[in-house]
């Protein structure tokens, strides 16, 4: 029997990517969160990993919770905290994602309905989405408001007040809270401050969110990714889709699934909210509506594209929009400079590929095998993804080589016995928050 939502391939990254391809489908939905970010260029982390994330590592800010950050009364209280982090993530180097660049992609194919993210980077905008297909549900650091007169402020004035790690009072003179001269040195407590727009805890949720939420009656392809779906209201929007709508969760774990059995005994339901990967109320997994892959965003968007035919051209919009934005941000070859990692003394150096190549194939990692053939094809500079990975196994890489370089010690060397002596240098120019 024919799977209804997925009719080429059913509930696999094949049905999807046939799908996505076809003729019907235009108003694909994607709701994002901060798992697409941490692959961004550097790298944003996420909210809620247990030793990487963002709420574990506020120790130097003396709160009395992790999310006191972020709640609103508390940043009447103490702002300071705020603004000091916000110099570390404010909008301006952080380059996007794979993840993001996919997006931008299926706009541009006529795929796109709009983006529903919970992160406040606004990387969906520096990939080149326009502003009327995404929904920031969390708000953004793209504008900023007084928290008293309600007006908007200057966006280059905060950036600088941001990147000083300074507290930003409202500048309008109209302000209620605006002090006389004699007041302006004492009373600084009582002045009104300016906060990006981002919703904090305490806060309700953007207009547009609200407005937006009608597109979910159109949807024909509901992506989810990257998010733990524990924030309300934007968790329950996986339910707001058509019941004939195909959903597809994109992540490391399974996340918003159905609800446990309520009733008792003959009588008990189980509640028809949440993903259903098993198909257990559509007679079995074959017949599912729900399609789960597990994976880092980045590489589950490389293979979607590839399943796609569209590999290429994701990543020639991604050398694209890197090359946009290295222009308009004014880095050019300092950027290029900046942004790579150099990996541990004794690795090989991106001329060398051919040598990490056959260790590659010798010991049996196809991820960096993957990443070094990638590498071959576009360039080292222009493949991040690679950079990571390469990164990620040289090290595991140049120990074992070297432990079998010593045991054949005794034997005439060949050109691939050992790692050459220059260290690697991997370019970030490549591929991949209340999430």
């Amino acid at each position: 029997m024919t799977n209804p939502y997925y009719p080429q391939g059913g509930p696999s990254l094949k049905g999807m990517a046939n799908l996505i391809k076809s003729s019907d489908t235009k108003n694909i939905i994607i709701m994002a969160g901060a798992g697409i970010s941490t692959s961004a260029v550097p790298p944003i982390p996420d909210f809620r990993s247990p030793s990487t994330g963002l709420y574990a590592n506020l120790a130097k800010y003396d709160l009395p919770y992790p999310e006191a950050i972020f709640d609103i009364s508390y940043f009447h209280q103490k702002p300071q905290p705020f603004f000091t982090l916000s110099k570390e993530l404010y909008p301006g180097k952080f380059k996007p994602s794979l993840a993001h660049v996919f997006f931008k992609l299926l706009h541009d194919k006529g795929k796109l309905l709009t983006v529903f993210t919970q992160n406040v980077d606004t990387l969906e905008r520096i990939a080149g989405l326009p502003p009327s297909s995404i929904v920031e549900a969390h708000g953004s650091f793209a504008s900023s408001t007084c928290t008293k007169c309600k007006r908007k402020v200057d966006e280059s004035w905060m950036k600088e007040k941001v990147l000083r790690g300074e507290i930003a009072y409202c500048p309008h003179p109209k302000c209620p809270s605006a002090l006389s001269k004699v007041g302006a040195h004492s009373a600084s407590s009582s002045r009104a401050l300016v906060k990006p727009d981002i919703v904090f805890f305490g806060e309700g949720l953007p207009k547009r969110f609200f407005e937006k939420v009608r597109d979910f009656k159109s949807c024909d392809l509901l992506i989810v990714m990257g998010t733990s779906l524990q924030v309300e209201p934007f968790a329950s929007l996986i339910n707001a889709v058509p019941e004939s709508c195909p959903r597809a969760l994109i992540n490391l774990e399974r996340v918003g699934e159905l609800a446990a059995y309520s009733g008792h005994g003959m009588s008990s339901t189980m509640r028809e909210e949440g993903f259903d990967f098993e198909g257990c109320t559509l007679g079995g997994k074959h017949m599912a509506r729900d399609f789960f892959f597990q994976g880092k965003a980045d590489d589950s968007v490389r293979l979607l594209a590839r399943e796609c035919g569209w590999e290429e051209e994701l990543q020639a919009l991604l050398r694209e929009t890197y090359d946009r934005l290295d222009r308009e941000w004014g880095l050019g070859q300092t950027q290029s400079q900046n942004d790579t990692v150099t990996a541990p003394a004794g690795s090989a150096s991106t001329d060398q590929i051919d040598d990490l190549d056959v260790l590659a194939s010798k010991l049996g990692s196809t991820g960096l095998g993957e990443a070094i053939h990638l590498a071959k094809k576009d360039g080292v500079d222009s493949s991040e993804y690679a950079a990571r990975l390469v990164e990620k196994h040289i090290r595991d890489l140049i120990e074992k080589n070297q432990s079998e370089n010593k045991a054949a010690s005794s034997s005439p060397s060949t050109p691939h016995d050992n790692l050459p002596s220059r260290p690697l240098v991997v370019g970030l120019q490549g591929p991949h928050a209340c999430g």
